[in-house]
């Protein structure tokens, strides 16, 4: 159950323990917090019974090719938690390149990220798709989970993003999407008719 840092304190309470986990933003929606600052929001999180933390990542340093700045955050937020809380980082995909997806996934994960995430849902150029999920998957290697979010909206999204290697879905459509039953595989499907 991920809430802005405002609520962390009422929904732990409501939760007391039981599943879903409560979790908050940190740097939210921006990424644009020093590292000192995204280490003190994490700690007061985890005070107020966050146990699970969705870090934004500096996108400015990542696009300047700072890939130590990224090390570092990652690195001291996954220190000042100490196995407290699951740290989830997003890379904000839609506006990296392939190579730089390649390079985040891999240096959030060697300093220490439980999670990559896509995107936070904010940014203009987009949120979740296959191909960042498989990039990511690709990268992070199996002992990292990887999160889609942003703009899964359909079944058939979130099927092709799980499929991608994604192990969990960010959504404000979940109630809607528990739903959803997966497809026949394709090969199984009947052929689709010429007038339809």
């Amino acid at each position: 159950m991920c809430v802005n840092p405002v609520h962390v304190e009422r929904v732990s309470a409501i939760l007391a323990g039981e599943a879903p986990a409560p979790c908050t933003v940190v740097a939210f929606p921006l990424g644009a917090l020093r590292t000192p600052q995204k280490v003190r929001e994490a700690a007061e999180a985890l005070e107020l019974g966050a146990r699970e933390l969705d870090v934004v990542a500096d996108l400015g340093a990542m696009k300047e090719g700072r890939w130590e700045v990224l090390e570092r955050e990652v690195r001291d937020v996954v220190r000042a938690v100490d196995g407290r809380a699951l740290v989830k980082v997003i890379l904000e995909t839609a506006a990296l390149e392939e190579p730089e997806i390649l390079r985040a996934a891999r240096v959030a994960a060697g300093s220490g990220a439980d999670f990559l995430k896509t995107s936070t849902g904010f940014h203009p150029a987009g949120g979740a798709t296959p191909e960042a999920v498989a990039l990511l998957r690709g990268a992070a290697g199996p002992g990292v989970g990887i999160k889609a979010s942003g703009g899964i909206r359909t079944c058939e999204a979130a099927f092709r993003l799980v499929a991608a290697g994604a192990t969990r879905l960010g959504t404000s459509r979940g109630v809607e999407l528990a739903g959803c039953r997966e497809p026949p595989a394709r090969d199984a499907m009947p052929p689709k008719s010429r007038s339809a």
